[in-house]
């Protein structure tokens, strides 16, 4: 087997070198055991959405489609009792018209939140995209919280990669009426919280404040774990569909799932008061939607094991990797710190090269909107911007750490790392 692999990678990547090959033997041997973990969870995780798709009743007439007004719409209708079920919730909300992971959390935070109140992120910077919603001391009347008199307070619960408790204390005041957990590390070189980390952080905030409500960015982690956030205590959960739940099949969309007197209010800004979830047509997006979801457990275990290849392939090179390939994994993102823009672009650059879409393009740094710094994103993906699939992204900010996560196959970023190995050994950038 091993030389048939040889004589193909030898064949695809133009004479690869020997010695890259002997790293990858190695590699693949280290991380077995880490492989067998990641299975587990994907059966637990298979085996609780085929449940809740039996139980409720799931039917081919559900896959119809409505449009204009999208009155009636049984299909719609069954997503979201199927999501409330996977996720432990008493509701939820899943559309199409949610179109990504800062939408979802932005329709929680002004669907929840009143002029008066405070917002508190306990994991410090929220992420560059929801900045603009929160709003910033000079800009304009953009329609952010800040200019509905919603005030805005982070701290940072997170020394290095532990999580203190202790930093909680007396952190909750008369005003403060939601608080966010970042479950995922962003663009930031920390630790990505657990569920078991996030049960006890939401613990300790209700503790000051029962009624508080907590709200957990999901985006990246759902069926890593074989828990949902609000499965032990989140009042709301949020993110896309062309993440995680999507399972490369929903070409749009997101979800919020949690209380129900909140979903309410969720889905009424939305769409408007009187109408909240009665509304908003499927077009047709009803059956993707949910073979995506029926699919996720085993594609989300296909990025996990690539990240755990990359990491453990990049640690044997001498460079940082964010988790170690032997960590507990809450999301599927893996950060390689390179301390080097020349080496951050061209990782990215490869990865660009290795998958199926747009293998041909060079991308480069560039303003996208909502992001404070340069961006550089490989994106080689059928769906547009769908972290599922193999992608690669990065500020152009010291200390120039990609964020690598995805792939619908391990073998896709197998090739994809060792691609980009070979392309540094070539350059000089690194010595095997």
């Amino acid at each position: 087997m091993y030389k048939f692999k040889e004589t193909f990678f030898k064949k695809f990547f133009n004479n690869i070198s020997d010695k890259i090959l002997e790293l990858s033997e190695k590699v693949e041997n280290d991380i077995q055991e880490e492989l067998h973990k990641v299975d587990e969870i994907k059966e637990y995780n298979f085996y609780k959405i085929l449940k809740a798709m039996q139980d409720e009743g799931l039917s081919d007439s559900h896959f119809g489609t409505t449009t204009g007004y999208g009155y009636d719409d049984k299909g719609r209708e069954i997503i979201e009792k199927i999501y409330s079920k996977v996720f432990g919730s008493e509701d939820s909300l899943v559309r199409i018209q949610i179109i990504s992971g800062t939408h979802a959390l932005a329709l929680c935070l002004y669907g929840i939140l009143r002029p008066g109140d405070e917002l508190v992120s306990v994991t410090g910077e929220p992420y560059d995209t929801l900045k603009k919603v929160i709003g910033e001391e000079s800009e304009e009347d953009v329609g952010s919280l800040r200019n509905f008199n919603i005030s805005f307070r982070k701290i940072n619960i997170l020394d290095g990669m532990n999580v203190e408790l202790s930093k909680l204390d007396n952190v909750i005041n008369n005003n403060t009426k939601m608080v966010i957990i970042q479950r995922s590390k962003g663009y930031e070189w920390r630790k990505s919280i657990s569920i078991e980390e996030i049960k006890k952080i939401i613990e300790r905030i209700k503790s000051e404040k029962e009624d508080i409500v907590c709200l957990v960015d999901n985006c990246y982690g759902e069926f890593v774990e074989i828990l949902e956030p609000t499965e032990i205590g989140a009042d709301l959960v949020a993110g896309s569909l062309i993440k995680n739940p999507g399972g490369s099949l929903a070409q749009t969309g997101g979800y919020v799932a949690g209380k129900k007197h909140l979903i309410e209010k969720i889905a009424n800004r939305l769409t408007t008061p009187g109408m909240g979830k009665k509304v908003g047509p499927s077009l047709g997006h009803n059956r993707e939607i949910l073979q995506g979801l029926f699919l996720a457990p085993l594609l989300v275990s296909e990025a996990l094991k690539g990240a755990i290849y990359c990491s453990r392939f990049f640690e044997l090179l001498g460079f940082e990797t964010n988790p170690k390939y032997n960590e507990k994994r809450t999301d599927i993102i893996q950060a390689v710190r390179f301390n080097n823009p020349d080496i951050l672009i061209k990782f990215c650059q490869s990865v660009q090269q290795c998958g199926p879409v747009d293998s041909f393009v060079v991308p480069e740094p560039w303003d996208m909107p909502g992001y404070e710094d340069k961006v550089i994103m490989a994106a080689p993906t059928f769906i547009q911007g769908a972290s599922l699939e193999l992608t690669a992204d990065a500020p152009i900010r010291e200390p120039y750490i990609a964020y690598f996560q995805g792939g619908l196959y391990k073998e896709n970023v197998k090739i994809a790392v060792l691609k980009t190995v070979q392309m540094l050994y070539d350059m000089g950038y690194i010595k095997i």
